[in-house]
């Protein structure tokens, strides 16, 4: 629950059906005893998976005057904000303004630009990103993201180094989370054998965290990683959940430094609980989308679902996250036993990383 009265700024994308953007992230931060402050940054129908959507998208004009119109009557008061992937021209103006007469906000930037080697956004659209990165406490970027934002191509031990050390010395960004990283042979044989995980298919998820210390180059931050194993099938709105439950959890005041043997930090508790719950609400929503008649749990088959699109719409709302149904977990019962993220004692003395001009 949040230690003291708090707010956040949500500025995410919105749909009627389903969970992803701000439908996805303004439950759970309420669950958690956050007020919310909700702009829709878009107005859809549904999520773009289903094949249709209708709807419209807020203008950079329109979301101007609404920050403005808050600023007039003194209700842009967040502790803390999280946005999304649109509007990013006014979206990085209201950040920075935030930032400049608090500097205490809290700013988790989730910089959504493609996954699997494909961008989802315009190439104008990175340089934006990357003058919002100092700006953030804590980013959230997936594999592919992490590779566009620092021109490193993750592909070995070292390459992983040279992006965090980029991320943290060149773009001052004190926190990273990278999360539902696929595990090839060479980040399993880096593994230490603590994080190392049992056969069958996981997901490796690391954070990273510049402490009281000052960052130097050959050890800028504290990592600290666990694996997860995969669930089946296709879910969506998993990293706005993630990002939600990651922002609320996380509480730097009360480590700021490495705690204890473990050398816990504020991030790695956080995402912690924010891996155990999203880890264990997918799950549940598994379980349920197995329980639909087999009509509705037709495999993805591009050929049928052109001919017949009704058979995509009828697939993909009983994959949406049960959020309602999975509350009690939200708030941090019925929890599955996701092991919490373990300090990663040996990624920067592996190697020494190259200096960052």
């Amino acid at each position: 629950m949040a230690q003291a009265p708090e707010r956040v700024l949500s500025i995410q994308s919105h749909v009627v059906f389903g969970y992803v953007g701000g439908k996805a992230a303004v439950f759970p931060l309420q669950c958690l005893g956050y007020d919310v402050d909700v702009v829709n940054t878009v107005n859809f129908s549904n999520h773009a998976g289903y094949g249709r959507s209708g709807g419209s998208k807020t203008t950079a004009a329109e979301l101007n005057a609404i920050f403005e119109s808050m600023e007039q009557n003194e209700l842009l008061m967040p502790t803390r904000l999280l946005t999304g992937a649109e509007a990013l021209s006014a979206v990085e103006k209201l950040a920075s303004k935030l930032k400049h007469s608090r500097p205490s906000l809290i700013y988790l930037l989730d910089p959504v630009m493609g996954d699997a080697g494909r961008l989802y956004v315009a190439a104008d659209v990175i340089p934006v990103y990357r003058e919002m990165l100092p700006l953030a406490t804590i980013i959230t970027p997936n594999w592919f993201e992490v590779e566009i934002l620092t021109d490193v191509q993750l592909n070995d031990s070292a390459s992983l180094r040279k992006a965090l050390s980029i991320l943290h010395l060149q773009y001052h960004v004190p926190n990273v989370v990278i999360s539902s990283i696929p595990l090839k042979q060479w980040l399993v044989d880096a593994l230490p054998p603590s994080i190392r995980p049992p056969d069958g298919d996981h997901l490796l998820c690391i954070t990273s965290s510049i402490t009281n210390a000052p960052p130097s180059s050959s050890a800028p931050s504290l990592v600290h990683a666990q694996c997860v194993s995969t669930i089946p099938g296709y879910f969506s709105g998993v990293g706005d959940l993630f990002s939600a439950l990651l922002l609320a959890h996380f509480h730097p005041h009360t480590s700021d430094t490495s705690s204890g043997a473990s050398g816990a930090t504020a991030l790695s508790e956080a995402a912690s609980q924010a891996l155990a719950k999203t880890h264990t609400l997918l799950q549940v929503t598994h379980e349920q989308s197995m329980r639909l008649p087999a009509g509705e749990r037709q495999p993805s088959d591009d050929e049928l679902d052109s001919a017949d699109p009704l058979r995509k719409t009828r697939r993909m709302r009983g994959r949406e996250l049960a959020l309602i149904q999975g509350q009690n977990i939200i708030r941090g019962a019925d929890l599955d036993d996701t092991l919490p993220l373990k300090l990663w004692d040996s990624f920067w003395s592996q190697e020494t990383v190259p200096a960052v001009v």
